[in-house]
């Protein structure tokens, strides 16, 4: 186990470095969205990455505090008074994960059909590169990790966009386009040139440019970049000033009911999170490794407790992270535990570095993972795929690009439910009437291997197209399941088949009978007959 997870580094830690880029200024800004303490967001991060990378069975899925949260973080800080209160929730919550581990809760996420996963990586995808236009020209008026389509300034996706044109700033939007060039021709030509393009990453060269253009520019009127466009970690005066960051959960508040319902919202909102995320990470996966589920909310709900325990926001297992490391190549856990490292030690040891790192070359990085995500031949694929495919993916698209990722994705699962039932409408039983003439013909029913009440509709619509003289074969042979629904249409029926002359023939596994007098008593007990 130990060698197979370090044989993969010369893959893991070029994509590691990827996804701590990308996870930086999502700690940050996630912190901020939650109205927390900015602190907080780099602990999810490092938890997230260590703890709950160390524990979990997936080895691509990248854990972190997860935009999908920050409201109901802003919320609940306000409604319990301070951020230590706030803080027994996610501990709690944490508990309360595990116990869903524990139950086999994990089963929950394989129930959600493959077009809503689909939607909602390609969802997302969409909101990355909607929120990362406007830091991309140097406008950075809504915060990072705010994915919400209706923002808190009072903005939205769109409008934050056109804004943006207003407020272009040329360093950054310079070098966010150098950034961008860089990546593309790192990803399209220079990887396939040579074995130390792939070693060293397009977003670690994209970067240390954004750092050497934010020095070499500082005294230029024109592109001179200012630090409120800048990546912005808290930077310590000394180990006592480091260790002032963090904050402890105010316990004596444990028994307030308040604290035990956002415990409870926490723990199923970041469970059903992390779930999603899995199955989403799996389809991505190049290798189709499958996580254990049960062990993923085992592995959350430890992160979240230590988590809460000394300061941090809630985790989950993130899909903008998951699927950066995907796309960088990540083949073990071993990525996702040295990105958590690296958050650890560039807080610590280079902060100032790190607040000279332009946030539209962040950006840029983002712009490509989000580009990934949403690539425009998914859409033509899931078109040809038909409507019953389609029409979730898109609810699922729409749902989260102009609401939010939870919105979306409960959306599509009630459109793919309402698709699964007229599916299971049509495909309740096969007509086939055999004969140039129906007055002479014989018409067979074949019911489907599990017929349920929601059938009902289409079985009576053809029973009542069934003409008079009729002889009917009604072949039940390949049916497990008949609900007592669907027999009561068929006593029903009988008897309107007598008034109308039709003959019914029932063919069962255990023989022919013809008109039989009692349905209900055929198939309650099934006699042998010759």
């Amino acid at each position: 186990m130990i060698n197979n997870l370090f044989s993969n580094l010369k893959s893991d830690i070029p994509s590691s470095i990827v996804v701590f880029f990308v996870a930086l200024p999502l700690c940050l800004g996630i912190a901020l969205a939650s109205g927390a303490p900015l602190f907080s967001g780099l602990i999810a991060g490092i938890i997230g990455g260590i703890i709950v990378g160390s524990l979990s069975g997936s080895k691509i899925g990248v854990s972190g505090p997860a935009a999908g949260l920050a409201a109901i973080v802003l919320t609940a800080i306000g409604t319990l008074g301070s951020y230590e209160n706030f803080l027994v929730a996610v501990v709690l919550g944490g508990i309360i994960q595990l116990v869903f581990g524990f139950l086999k809760a994990g089963i929950i996420g394989y129930y959600f059909p493959s077009s809503v996963i689909k939607g909602m990586l390609t969802g997302i995808g969409i909101i990355i590169i909607l929120k990362q236009i406007p830091h991309f020209f140097g406008y950075d008026a809504n915060l990072e990790g705010n994915f919400a389509f209706f923002q808190i300034d009072g903005e939205n996706s769109f409008s934050e966009i056109i804004n943006s044109l207003n407020f272009i700033q040329p360093g950054s939007l310079l070098i966010g386009v150098i950034g961008l060039v860089i990546l593309v021709l790192w990803d399209r030509v220079l990887t396939k040139k040579s074995k130390i393009f792939k070693i060293i990453q397009g977003p670690l060269v994209a970067v240390v440019a954004g750092i050497l253009f934010y020095v070499t520019t500082k005294t230029n009127t024109t592109f001179a970049i200012a630090k409120s466009h800048l990546v912005s970690v808290p930077i310590p005066q000394d180990a006592a000033s480091f260790f002032g960051q963090f904050s402890f959960p105010n316990f004596a508040v444990i028994v307030n009911p308040e604290v035990w319902i956002i415990a409870f919202t926490i723990a199923l909102v970041a469970s059903l999170e992390t779930l999603l995320c899995v199955e989403a990470s799996d389809k991505l996966d190049p290798n189709k490794n499958v996580t254990p589920t049960n062990r993923e909310l085992l592995a959350q709900g430890t992160g979240n407790i230590i988590s809460g325990l000394i300061g941090g926001l809630p985790i989950t297992q993130v899909i903008v992270r998951s699927s950066a490391n995907i796309q960088s190549g990540g083949k073990t856990k071993m990525s996702g535990i040295i990105h958590g490292l690296l958050l650890l030690i560039s807080v610590v040891i280079i902060p100032k570095l790190l607040n000279m790192i332009p946030l539209s070359v962040l950006a840029s990085i983002l712009l490509i993972v989000g580009y990934k995500l949403a690539k425009p031949a998914l859409f033509k694929q899931m078109y040809l795929l038909g409507w019953k495919q389609s029409i979730p993916f898109t609810v699922t698209v729409l749902g989260i690009v102009f609401v939010d990722l939870l919105y979306g994705i409960g959306l599509g699962l009630g459109v793919g439910i309402v698709v699964i039932l007229i599916k299971s409408y049509q495909n309740s039983h096969f007509l086939n009437i055999e004969g140039e003439h129906v007055d002479d013909g014989k018409i067979k029913m074949t019911l489907a291997e599990e017929v349920t009440f929601f059938n009902k509709g289409a079985i009576l619509k053809e029973l009542d197209k069934i003409p008079e003289n009729s002889y009917l074969e009604l072949d039940v042979r390949k049916t497990r399941y008949l609900d007592n629904d669907i027999i009561e249409i068929l006593e029903d029926f009988a008897f309107k088949a007598r008034e109308r002359n039709i003959t019914i023939k029932l063919i069962s596994e255990r023989g022919i009978v013809e008109n039989p007098p009692s349905y209900i008593e055929f198939f309650k007990l099934r006699p042998k007959v010759a």
